[in-house]
C-alpha cells in the first residue's frame, strides 16, 4: 500500500510503497482509508515536536483523523461488519484499565495513538481496534467528517465541558475560528444558550463565524482585549475557549476572562505565565483539553447526521499529500480543513 512517512525530522515526508498492515488480535478492525484529515499536529510531528513524546522509530506513517470502510476484523469484534463506513476515534483503547471503565478512555493507560506513536492512516489501510470504530450515518460521507475524528472532536470536548458553565445571559469569547474553532463556533449554539462572541485576526474567517451562529465578532488587530472587555460591560466572558494557544492569545485569553470565569486551552504551541496571585484572587479556572472521547465521538456524529455541526473541507488526492500539508503550513486554508481520499469512494 502506500503511506506519508516521516523519514527525518523538520523535512518533508514521502508518499512510499509499504507492506499492507494485518488483522492480528480478536478485536482488530483494518479499515480501508476512504478519508485522512491533515492536522496542524501532523506538522508538529514534521516538525519533531512529538519525537520525545511519541518515542517513535522512523520512518512513521502520519495521520489520525480517518474515516473509511471496514474490509477485515477478528474473531471477536461484533459491533462493526465488513462493509460498513466509519469514522474512527484517534485512540486504539484496551477498555481494561480504571479510566476506559469510567468512560475517560482519552486516558486510556495501556492506549496506542496512530499518526502520534504508531502508524497512522495517511495510508491505503489502517489497523485500529473495534473500540475505535463508530459507524456512520448513510448520509455522512467519510472525506465530509474524517477530520473530525480529532479537530471536531477536540473541539467537542471542550464545549461540552463548558456548557455546565454557560447560563442564559453568560458569555462565551471564542479565539480562533479556523478547523479547530470553527467547529467549536457551531457547537456552542448547538448545546448552549450563552452569547457567543468569536476573536480572530481574518476578517473573511470572522464572516463564516458569523454564518455560523458568532452573536458578535472581533478582529484581532491589536485592540481585540479591550473590544471583548466593552462588549462584556468590562467584565470579561465567563468562558474562553482559546483554539490557538500561541502568539499572545495566551495572555489575551486570560485578560478577556472575568473573575471566576474559565479559560480553556485547545491550541498549543505557546506558554502560559500567570502570576499564582492572579490566580489566586481573581480566582479564575485554567482548564486543559485533550482529544474528546469515544462517547464524544458519538455525540458529535450525531450532532452531524442532524446537521448541526459541518466541516468545511478541501479535498486532496492521495498524491497532493504533501501539497495539502504545505498549503495547511502557509495558512491557504482558512477556516477549513484539507482531507486527503487514499481510497476515494
Amino acid at each position: 500500500m502506500r503511506a506519508v512517512r516521516v523519514h527525518q525530522y523538520d523535512n518533508p515526508p514521502t508518499i512510499d510503497d509499504v507492506p499492507d498492515p494485518r488483522v492480528e488480535g480478536p478485536l482488530d478492525v483494518l479499515v480501508e482509508v476512504n478519508a485522512a484529515g491533515v492536522c496542524r499536529t501532523d506538522l508538529h510531528v514534521i516538525e519533531g515536536q512529538w519525537a520525545d513524546k511519541s518515542g517513535v522509530r522512523l520512518p512513521h506513517t502520519i495521520g489520525h483523523e480517518n474515516a473509511g470502510t471496514v474490509v477485515e476484523t477478528g474473531s471477536a469484534v461484533t459491533n462493526v461488519r465488513v462493509g460498513d463506513r466509519v469514522i474512527l476515534h484517534p485512540l486504539v483503547t484496551c477498555g481494561l484499565c480504571r479510566p476506559c471503565r469510567a468512560g475517560d478512555d482519552v486516558h486510556c493507560e495501556n492506549s496506542a495513538f496512530p499518526g502520534i506513536d504508531t502508524d497512522g492512516g495517511m495510508a491505503t489501510y489502517l489497523r485500529t481496534n473495534a473500540r475505535a470504530c463508530v459507524v456512520l450515518d448513510e448520509d455522512l460521507p467519510p472525506a465530509e467528517v474524517a477530520a473530525l475524528a480529532d479537530a471536531g472532536l477536540t473541539a467537542y470536548h471542550a464545549v461540552r465541558k463548558a456548557v455546565p458553565l454557560l447560563h442564559p445571559g453568560a458569555h462565551v469569547v471564542v479565539i480562533g475560528a479556523g478547523g479547530l474553532g470553527h467547529i467549536g463556533i457551531q457547537c456552542l449554539p448547538a448545546m448552549s444558550p450563552a452569547d457567543l462572541t468569536v476573536v480572530d485576526r481574518s476578517a473573511e474567517v470572522l464572516g463564516v463565524a458569523e454564518e455560523l451562529g458568532a452573536r458578535e465578532t472581533v478582529l484581532a488587530d491589536g485592540d481585540q482585549v479591550e473590544k471583548v472587555l466593552d462588549l462584556t460591560g468590562g467584565q470579561g466572558a465567563h468562558v474562553v475557549l482559546d483554539f490557538v494557544g500561541e502568539g499572545g492569545t495566551e495572555q489575551e485569553g486570560i485578560a478577556m476572562t472575568r473573575d471566576a470565569g474559565s479559560y480553556f486551552v485547545i491550541g498549543y504551541g505557546g506558554a502560559l505565565g500567570v502570576a499564582t496571585i492572579d490566580v489566586i484572587s481573581r480566582e479564575i479556572n485554567v482548564v486543559g483539553n485533550l482529544v474528546g472521547t469515544y462517547n464524544d465521538l458519538q455525540e458529535l456524529m450525531a450532532l452531524a447526521a442532524r446537521g448541526r455541526v459541518r466541516q468545511r473541507t478541501r479535498t486532496y488526492p492521495f498524491d497532493r499529500a504533501l501539497e495539502a500539508l504545505d498549503d495547511l503550513d502557509h495558512g491557504r486554508l482558512p477556516g477549513m480543513r484539507a482531507v486527503l481520499e487514499p481510497v476515494p469512494l
